[in-house]
C-alpha cells in the first residue's frame, strides 16, 4: 500500500506554507503504508502535471492533496471539486484565470473517492479538531483536487483520492488582524496522520461519497 501526500509550496505574499510543511513530517510509514511526499508548485495546471508524473512513478493507492486555507481554524477535507478556475490573487507564476474551465471533456463537479467521514472522526477520536466542507474554493487548491479527481476518473480508476485543506500556522498571523485562527504545524502534521490512518483501514462507504455529477 502506497498513499502519496502533496502539499504547495509558499504562496501570496508568505515565506511558509503550513501544507507541505506539515506533509514533511507525516512519518514514512502510517497503518502499514508507505507514505510519499511531494512538494507542488502553486501554479494553475502545473501543479497537476507534477501530480501526474509522481502518480505514473509511484503508482500509488491513494492520492491526498493538501493546502492552505487562511481564516480556517482546523482541517478540513474537502467533500467536491468544481470545473473553475476564479483566481483572486495570481499563482506564482503570475497565472490569474477568471472564469475559466479546468478540464473541457470533465465533469462540472468530481466527489472526493476518499472515506473523508471517517478520517474526520479519527482526526477527531484524537482530540483535535476537523470538519467536512463543501467548497475548495475556485484558486489552485480546488484546480489540484479537480484534475486529481479527473485523473481518477480517467485513467487511474483504482486510487482513491482528495483535499484535504489546514489553517495559517502561528508565525502567518503575526501580522494578520487579531484573532486570526491559526494551528501549530505539529498539530496540522498529527491531524493528516490520523486521517491518512483512516483513509487507509476504511473503505470507502459508497453512500457517503456519490462519484461524479451528471
Amino acid at each position: 500500500m502506497k498513499v502519496l501526500v502533496t502539499g504547495f509550496d509558499p504562496f501570496g505574499g508568505d515565506s511558509v506554507n503550513p501544507a507541505y510543511e506539515a506533509v514533511k513530517m507525516i512519518p514514512d510509514e502510517v497503518a502499514g503504508a508507505e507514505v510519499i511526499k511531494l512538494e507542488i508548485p502553486t501554479v494553475f495546471k502545473e501543479s497537476g502535471e507534477v501530480l501526474e508524473a509522481a502518480i505514473k512513478e509511484h503508482n500509488p493507492n491513494i492520492v491526498i492533496c493538501v493546502g492552505q486555507a487562511g481564516g480556517r481554524s482546523a482541517v478540513s477535507f474537502e467533500r467536491v471539486a468544481i470545473n473553475l478556475a476564479e483566481a483572486r490573487i495570481p499563482d506564482n507564476k503570475g497565472n490569474q484565470p477568471i472564469g475559466s474551465k479546468l478540464e473541457e471533456d470533465g465533469e462540472t463537479a468530481y466527489f472526493t473517492t476518499l472515506p473523508i467521514k471517517a478520517m474526520m472522526k479519527n482526526v477527531q477520536e484524537h482530540g483535535l479538531p476537523a470538519y467536512i466542507s463543501y467548497t475548495a474554493g475556485t484558486f489552485v487548491c480546488n484546480d489540484i483536487m479537480y484534475r486529481l479527481l479527473y485523473m481518477i476518473d480517467k485513467e487511474f480508476s483504482g486510487i482513491k483520492g482528495g483535499f484535504i485543506h489546514v489553517p495559517f500556522e502561528p508565525t502567518q498571523v503575526v501580522d494578520r488582524p487579531v484573532g486570526t485562527p491559526s494551528m501549530p504545524i505539529k498539530t496540522i502534521a498529527d491531524s493528516l496522520t490520523y486521517a491518512i490512518e483512516a483513509a487507509v483501514t476504511t473503505e470507502v462507504d459508497i453512500e457517503e461519497n456519490t462519484g461524479t455529477t451528471h
